[in-house]
């Protein structure tokens, strides 16, 4: 009896102590968040809002322009900002841009380069293999060569009759990390003809950077916001003679061609995904974490770098991210912001090649999560490196994708040879005169790769070239010229013949990620310990209670 008493007290005692456990704390849920910023990011955060839709992450991003996301980031009207430049740049023309007083850290998401489209025909037909110096190009765009045909422009183009047409420089009129990017590599590395034309607006030099481009409509500039309208305006049939700066994936969805830019190696290149990874290993990161500017680039080194692959103006973009609970940021919203940085800096990094972009190298990737933890709400048991599935990791550290990029066709050296291959969106060849074809044919540019395969690593070394043919024209495949491409995502979606799946091995697989929280997980728990309790009881009790009766009733009638 004393046995049965004993376990019915005991049992007693697990189902109070159950009904005391404090229910568990509300788990982190997935809601609506919204960013503003960059445009030069726009076509890979697009894409990647799309592709998290399915896991119920719904995220808003407005294109505003570098210089409004950090300002709608800093007054909490953005739970999230994107940038190309850190806050606090004196910029000649638009100020100081003074830091949030919110807690907040930057973020690496993508790399790219930031190319020049153009809109130019030799006797109506399409010129796509356009070649120019840095220096060409830091003059066009500050008016000091003003037609095609310019002595300075055929230099480079030696298989080019160029048309004596009027220059029109299509720039950004919004605050811009573009422009910012652009008016920097000048400051660097065209220091004179850029302080020449800053001092032609009564601006103080030495001129660096700034996010506000200046210009006059009067000396033959046109002005347009965000990257969708410079490269809009660009491609307009109408628009015979401009050329602008965007990034690369603009000029891809537009299937227009971009200029090959010569580079310290004396080589003619275009910004594809493994020519920005092979120039970014050169990049330096502030990597101390109690910085205000943690993870920001110094692109000195880049600007220089004497790799016959490397493509001068690369660099990466940045979110920015709260730290702290306030304004307005909860830990839902962070919760929902975590998972959604966590998805980019993995999977989709898998998508950055064929939008245009270059994924990132995977130290940037690591201390993108070290990040993406302080964000509140965070689902700290997903934000794993070793679940992530980026293209660019390998088993040794290195940077595949840059490890593994071709090398320049000969036919791209500076010289009095010139190739006939198309650029970017605009693959088709142009012929060149005879006199300056080049022994190979030219052979096709290297372009974006088929599958994706690596990243930079800053600071990293010279990497090993891949296979050519016998005339030195790498063999690394590109796409069909026919293709079509989606003008939203970037993706190929159809090869021109009517078939809208194109081909199947161009299609991006995404992987589900668990977004349950910890405290789901402790909840279920709770309610299975004490179902169990209480099957256990229902199954045990009555039979013992029964027997204690019976004992008594046993008693009385002795």
């Amino acid at each position: 009896m004393r046995c049965g008493h004993r376990i019915l007290v005991l049992l007693t005692a697990l189902l109070v102590g159950v009904a005391m456990v404090p229910p568990a704390a509300h788990a982190q849920r997935l809601v609506q968040i919204s960013g503003a910023g960059s445009s030069w990011s726009a076509n890979a955060l697009d894409n990647w809002r799309r592709n998290v839709q399915q896991r119920g992450i719904y995220v808003n991003y407005a294109s505003t322009g570098s210089t409004d996301g950090r300002n709608q980031f800093r007054n909490g009207t953005a739970d999230f900002g994107v940038s190309e430049i850190p806050y606090r740049l004196n910029d000649v023309f638009a100020g100081s841009d003074r830091r949030p007083e919110r807690e907040f850290g930057y973020m690496p998401i993508v790399a790219g380069g930031t190319a020049f489209m153009y809109n130019l025909t030799i006797g109506g037909r399409r010129v796509t293999n356009l070649r120019l110096s840095g220096e060409v190009l830091a003059k066009i765009f500050t008016g000091s060569i003003k037609r095609w045909n310019d002595p300075q422009i055929a230099a480079h183009n030696p298989g080019l009759t160029l048309p004596a047409r009027n220059i029109v420089p299509v720039v950004r009129q919004d605050g811009s990390g573009t422009s910012a990017q652009l008016t920097l590599w000048m400051s660097k590395r065209y220091p004179a003809i850029w302080n020449a034309y800053c001092a032609r607006f009564g601006k103080p030099t030495p001129c660096g950077i700034t996010s506000t481009y200046p210009f006059r409509t009067a000396d033959g500039f046109v002005g347009a916001s965000g990257s969708t309208g410079v490269a809009g305006y660009v491609a307009q049939a109408n628009a015979e003679g401009a050329i602008t700066y965007v990034e690369y994936s603009y000029a891809v969805n537009a299937r227009f061609p971009v200029v090959k830019m010569l580079n310290a190696a004396n080589y003619y290149v275009e910004p594809t995904a493994s020519n920005v990874a092979v120039a970014l290993t050169r990049a330096r990161i502030n990597d101390n974490p109690s910085s205000p500017d943690y993870l920001t680039q110094i692109l000195d080194d880049v600007y220089a770098f004497d790799d016959p692959r490397s493509y001068p103006l690369s660099s990466y973009s940045y979110m920015i991210i709260p730290q702290k609970v306030e304004l307005n940021v909860t830990r839902d919203k962070g919760f929902t912001l975590a998972s959604f940085a966590n998805y980019f800096l993995c999977e989709g990094q898998q998508q950055a090649d064929v939008l245009g972009y270059s994924p990132l190298p995977i130290n940037l990737v690591q201390a993108a999560m070290e990040q993406v933890r302080k964000i509140p709400g965070a689902p700290q048991q997903n934000i794993r490196i070793e679940n992530c599935n980026n293209p660019t990791f390998s088993r040794d550290g290195t940077n595949t994708l840059a490890r593994n990029a071709p090398q320049p066709s000969t036919c791209d050296r500076q010289g009095t040879t010139q190739s006939t291959a198309g650029t970017a969106g605009a693959r088709q060849e142009t012929p060149v005169n005879a006199a300056a074809r080049c022994a190979s044919g030219g052979g096709p540019s290297p372009g974006r790769t088929a599958t994706p395969g690596a990243t930079a690593t800053p600071g990293g070394g010279a990497t090993t070239a891949p296979p050519t043919t016998s005339a030195g024209t790498p063999t690394a495949a590109v796409p069909d010229p026919g293709a079509v491409i989606d003008p939203d995502t970037g993706e190929v979606v159809g090869d021109g013949s009517g078939d809208p799946g194109g081909d199947p091995g161009s299609a991006v697989a995404a992987i589900p990620v668990s977004l349950e929280g910890r405290r789901g997980w402790q909840l279920s728990h709770t309610m299975m310990l004490l179902a169990s309790v209480l099957l256990v009881g229902l199954l045990v009790g009555p039979p013992l209670v029964a027997h204690r009766y019976a004992g008594r009733r046993d008693r009385g009638q002795s």
